[in-house]
């Protein structure tokens, strides 16, 4: 797959056109704005993206939604128990007619890439994606093949069925720059789904390209001019600091989390309309961005505290930055 070029994107067009994915996707996933804002912010912070959730409430839908809108090559590949490293990266396949070996690119190779119930696979071929996650690379008996720009893991997982499961250890969960969860749809909304079940009169949903891969790669590197105030990094790092010494924690989140939440509220910000991030910003992504790096003290596990609801506690302990921010690179896009 070819290199994409990244075409120069101004703030406000990318703000306009992340709006026009969100709207063509809101016309298929019913009732679930912040989510799927979430979803498209680690998308454009060019991170990957954890959908845990019981099954039936649209994950994998989301995903290829998502990838139609973007106007990206998918790939879905079911996790099952007997799943092989070979089956995610590719192999080397011996060509009788030329006598060679030759690379067959595993599904990996992709733009976006759906990781179906992720849990149901053993370590060995989970860690198969931290290479392809981390470097955008896949190595095979001692080659290196680049993955295509942009790349992007949408994993899914059931929290609550352990039989037959194996749980992501902490090390590829940290590779995940959000971790979302839908959750059960109100009544209305999901009157709303079979409706338009009934409208449409076919189960296949399929969505016209808004942008595509080179545009995207564009808009990711546009991001990069997002103003971040010195207050305002140093309130991301007082409160991944403040993870680490939180009474109900056990292991709070590293410097990466400190990067995950800087990322995700730059994306989050032009999502606003705004070319600079606010406390607001940084307060709306933590819950995602943090839950899933920390680790509770073990007697929590019987209260059924939820790791979501900690890093809600500790964003209301610390003072946010009262200075205000103006637009520093150009006329800000417009509020939605």
């Amino acid at each position: 797959m070819n290199e994409h070029a990244a075409p120069s994107i101004g703030l406000d067009e990318v703000a306009a056109r992340a709006q026009a994915v969100l709207d063509s996707v809101r016309s298929v996933i019913v009732g679930k704005d912040e989510e799927l804002r979430l979803v498209l912010a680690g998308i454009l912070a060019g991170g990957h993206i954890l959908l845990e959730d019981l099954p039936g409430l649209g994950k994998t839908l989301t995903a290829r939604c998502f990838a139609q809108s973007l106007g990206l090559d998918f790939r879905r590949l079911q996790f099952t128990p007997d799943l092989l490293p070979a089956d995610v990266t590719g192999s080397f396949l011996y060509n009788q007619k030329t006598a060679e070996f030759v690379y067959r690119k595993g599904p990996v190779h992709t733009n976006l890439l759906l990781a179906d119930e992720i849990n149901r696979t053993p370590p060995k071929t989970q860690s198969a994606l931290l290479e392809a996650m981390q470097e955008r690379q896949v190595s095979v008996e001692g080659e290196t093949h680049p993955l295509p720009r942009p790349f992007t893991v949408l994993a899914t997982s059931n929290p609550v069925e352990f039989e037959g499961t194996y749980q992501l250890p902490e090390a590829q969960l940290d590779r995940f720059l959000l971790r979302v969860s839908f959750g059960y749809p109100t009544p209305e909304e999901e009157w709303e789904v079979l409706q338009r079940r009934i409208g449409r009169r076919t189960e296949d949903v399929d969505l016209d390209p808004v942008i595509d891969a080179a545009t995207l790669v564009g808009m990711q590197a546009a991001l990069e001019h997002v103003t971040v105030e010195d207050s305002v990094g140093r309130y991301i790092v007082a409160i991944v600091a403040a993870s680490r010494h939180h009474s109900q924690l056990q292991v709070g989140a590293s410097p990466r989390g400190s990067l995950a939440l800087l990322l995700a509220s730059r994306a989050i910000a032009v999502l606003s309309g705004r070319d600079f991030v606010t406390p607001d910003d940084v307060k709306g992504v933590a819950a995602a961005a943090l839950a899933h790096r920390i680790t509770l003290r073990p007697e929590l596990w019987m209260r059924r505290i939820e790791p979501a609801t900690v890093i809600d506690d500790i964003c209301r302990g610390v003072e946010a930055p009262q200075s205000a921010q103006t637009p520093v690179h150009g006329q800000a896009a417009t509020q939605r």
